[in-house]
């Protein structure tokens, strides 16, 4: 037997070679993905806003809100929308298009306001989409970032610490 000692605050566990090339790979992808879900939903949100502006809406004065603006936005097309639904409804006497015989004059007007209530929804969530898509475009950003971040961390990190 050997009456040497061996201290074990000398020796440090050997770290395993970390392969991490993938991981950087697919960092730099979810930040190229999230660049590109940004400018996807830039472009949407412009072209669907400039759309709208072109059909010249202005919010009239009986609306909830933004009375007199124009419609450019997803507050203004929902407030349009739902002004739409009251005018409608007030020469309706308070029936749906639905409601309305065949043979009422007023059954073609309350169609027309039913289509245009729709198409300024879909308006609204076309908005909606085009945020979404720069909300996750930003967290894609975020989680590359971080996935390149653990995968350029030093090897010492990941050593346990000494007894």
């Amino acid at each position: 037997m050997s009456d040497q000692v061996v201290d074990s605050s000398d020796r440090s566990p050997e770290v395993p070679a970390r392969r991490l090339g993938s991981v950087k790979v697919i960092g730099v992808l979810g930040i190229l993905a999230g660049i590109l879900l940004i400018v996807a939903g830039i472009v949407v949100w412009v072209v669907v806003s400039t759309q709208l502006r072109a059909e010249n809406i202005t919010v009239p004065d009986d609306a909830m809100a933004f009375q007199g603006q124009q419609v450019a936005g997803p507050f203004t097309a929902y407030v349009q929308a739902d002004i739409i639904q009251h005018h409608a409804l007030e020469m309706s006497d308070g029936k749906t298009y639905a409601e309305l015989d065949m043979d009422d004059p007023l059954r073609a007007t309350l169609m027309n306001a039913s289509f245009l209530r729709a198409s300024l929804f879909t308006s609204v969530v076309s908005f909606g989409v085009a945020a979404f898509a720069m909300g996750i475009g930003v967290l894609s950003i975020l989680f590359g970032w971080a996935l390149r971040r653990i995968a350029t961390a030093p090897a010492a990190l990941g050593r346990a610490p000494a007894v």
